[in-house]
């Protein structure tokens, strides 16, 4: 062949920029879905540690009212970033690290705040659902407070776990170390 033609073939030759673009777009990924998940883990945490336990000291009427307001306010666009960008941002992370050591760690986080995800929409909202009703106050909390507290430790631990990998991958990929388990 001559020179000409085989220079026809050769691919393309790599731009200095296309493995820092793949990086920093690996790198935006895992943090944004690190950040969110924390987010969220930190707040089922602090209603777990703080507000709950806050609320258990208050007469019935408090406690239903204080709990319907504040299913009421967390609707909010803030909130909602954390709280559906946690598994989303996971997932976009996962794409963006199929090929990448640790990769399932990320997989096992997405998995994580999926079932969390899951867990809120089966369970705790249907209860702040029951909770709006009208009834009497005695009777709702006792319906709501316990099953409510419990699961809110399930998504806590679930968002919490999840955050764990994805640091443990986030730690692994930035240090370059070879001890990367898939």
């Amino acid at each position: 062949m001559r020179p000409r033609v085989r220079a026809m073939f050769r691919p393309a030759p790599r731009r200095l920029t296309d493995g820092m673009t793949q990086t920093g777009s690996r790198t935006a990924a895992l943090a944004t879905a690190t950040i969110t998940t924390g987010l969220l883990a930190g707040s089922f945490y602090v209603f777990a540690c703080a507000v709950m336990p806050g609320l258990a000291r208050s007469e019935d009427e408090v406690y239903v009212e204080v709990m319907r307001n504040i299913n009421e306010v967390i609707q909010n666009p803030v909130f909602l970033l954390s709280f559906l960008g946690a598994p989303v941002l996971t997932g976009w992370a996962a794409w963006q690290l199929r090929g990448a050591p640790g990769r399932r760690w990320v997989w096992a986080a997405l998995a994580a705040n999926v079932l969390a995800l899951v867990v809120t929409v089966v369970v705790n909202i249907p209860l702040n659902d029951g909770l709006a009703e009208a009834g009497d106050a005695e009777v709702l909390r006792e319906e709501f407070e316990g099953a409510w507290a419990g699961w809110n430790v399930v998504r806590g631990v679930l968002t919490t776990a999840a955050l764990g990998c994805l640091a443990w991958t986030s730690r692994h990929l930035t240090e370059g170390s070879g001890n990367h388990r898939n």
